[in-house]
C-alpha cells in the first residue's frame, strides 16, 4: 500500500447460530436421503435451523453484538455497516438499515452487499477500502444468511446442504504490516443459471405460477457448481498468496467456504496444506453462505487457534457465479476477550 494509506485489519469478532439443530437423521425422515449418503458426499452430519419468525436483520445483529463488544466499540461510534446476505429481509429497503437501526448504530450509513456466498469475502474487500483511505475508522461488516427460508425441503439434493448463522467483525486502522495485505474479486456470470432464486425480482415477478413451481426457493445444477468450486477455490487461494508477498508455506490457517468438505479437502491438497491447517465446522452448520468464513474465523479466534502474527488466507465461491479471496496477518493480541 502507498504511504497515504491507513492499514486496514479485523479489531472484534462475532457470531451467532440459532438453537434448533436439524441433524442427518432428522432429514432421513423428510425426504428420500440417509445420514451416510450426505456425509459421504458433502461432510455434514448436521446444521442450524432458525425460528419461523427470526428474520436475517436479526440473525446479523446477535452477531454484530458479540463483535462489537470483542472490538471494544459502541454502536454509535460505527461509520458504516455492510450487511452480506442472499437472504434479505425484504427486496427493500436493505438489511443493513434494519440492523443500523436495532443496534442503535445511530452515526452509521449502511447498504446491503449480494455476492452470494462469497458475500463477505466482497464486504470486507470494500469495508477494508474505506478504512485504509482514512474516510472511516469503525466498519462493521457481516454476513448473515436464513437459508432455511429459501429452501426447497422437499428437494433431497438441496435440502441436506444449508443452515442459517452470522458473523460479523468490526474492521479499523492497525499497524503497518499488519491486517488485510491483499485481496481479489472475481466473478464468472456466465454461471449465473447453475446457482439461482429464479423468482421474486424483476425478471420473473412473484405470481400463483412462480409459487406453484417452487421457484422462490433455491435452485443448483450441483456438478457444474461443483466442477467451478473446486477450480476457483484452489486458484484463488494460490495467486492471492502470491498477491501478498508470500509463499504457501507461510499460511498459518485457511479460512475456506464451508460447502462441502470434498472441495475443502481438494482446495487444501492443492496448496499442500495439511487439515490442521485449514478451518472447518461444515460438518456442524452445514452451508451457511455468507455466514461461514465469519463463523469459521470467530471460531478459530475464540478456541485460541489464531495468533497475532498469523497469516489468515479465506477463500469463497458462490452464487453468481463469484469467487473472491483475501490474505491477512492477524493483528488482535492473544487472549482478547
Amino acid at each position: 500500500m502507498s504511504s497515504n494509506l491507513v492499514q486496514a485489519g479485523i479489531i472484534g469478532v462475532g457470531s451467532y447460530v440459532p438453537e434448533r439443530i436439524l441433524t442427518n437423521k432428522d432429514l432421513e425422515k423428510m425426504v428420500d436421503t440417509s445420514d451416510e449418503w450426505i456425509t459421504s458426499r458433502t461432510g455434514i452430519k448436521e446444521r442450524r435451523i432458525a425460528d419461523p419468525e427470526e428474520s436475517t436483520s436479526e440473525l446479523a445483529v446477535k452477531a454484530a453484538r458479540r463483535a462489537l463488544a470483542h472490538a471494544g466499540v459502541k454502536p454509535e461510534e460505527l461509520d458504516l455497516i455492510i450487511l452480506a446476505t442472499c437472504t434479505k429481509d425484504m427486496p427493500f429497503p436493505a438489511s443493513a438499515c434494519l440492523v443500523q437501526d436495532q443496534l442503535g448504530a445511530v452515526n452509521a450509513g449502511a447498504f446491503d452487499i449480494e455476492a452470494g456466498c462469497t458475500g463477505f469475502v466482497y464486504a470486507l474487500t470494500v469495508g477494508s477500502q474505506f478504512v485504509a483511505t482514512g474516510s472511516m475508522k469503525r466498519v462493521l461488516v457481516i454476513g448473515a444468511d436464513n437459508l432455511s427460508k429459501v429452501t426447497n425441503w422437499e428437494d433431497r439434493n438441496t435440502c441436506v446442504l444449508f443452515g442459517d448463522g452470522a458473523g460479523a467483525v468490526v474492521l479499523g486502522p492497525v499497524a503497518p504490516g499488519e491486517g488485510i495485505l491483499a485481496s481479489k474479486l472475481a466473478a464468472e456470470g456466465a454461471g449465473w443459471k447453475y446457482l439461482s432464486m429464479p423468482a421474486g425480482g424483476s425478471r420473473m415477478p412473484a405470481s400463483p405460477l412462480t409459487v406453484e413451481k417452487k421457484l422462490h426457493y433455491i435452485h443448483m445444477q450441483g456438478r457444474e457448481v461443483f466442477r467451478y468450486a473446486v477450480k476457483v477455490m484452489e486458484e484463488e487461494a494460490a495467486n492471492i498468496v502470491k498477491a501478498a508477498g508470500l509463499a504457501l508455506s507461510d499460511i498459518d490457517l485457511l479460512i475456506p467456504h464451508q460447502a462441502n468438505i470434498r472441495i475443502i479437502e481438494h482446495a487444501a491438497k492443492k496448496l499442500k496444506l495439511s487439515m490442521d491447517k485449514v478451518s472447518v465446522n461444515v460438518d456442524r452448520y452445514g452451508n451457511t453462505s455468507t455466514a461461514s468464513i465469519p463463523l469459521a474465523l470467530d471460531e478459530a479466534v475464540k478456541s485460541g487457534r489464531v495468533k497475532a502474527g498469523d497469516n489468515i488466507v479465506m477463500v469463497a465461491f458462490g452464487a453468481g457465479l463469484t469467487s473472491g479471496a483475501i490474505v491477512l496477518k492477524w493483528s488482535l493480541g492473544e487472549g482478547k476477550e
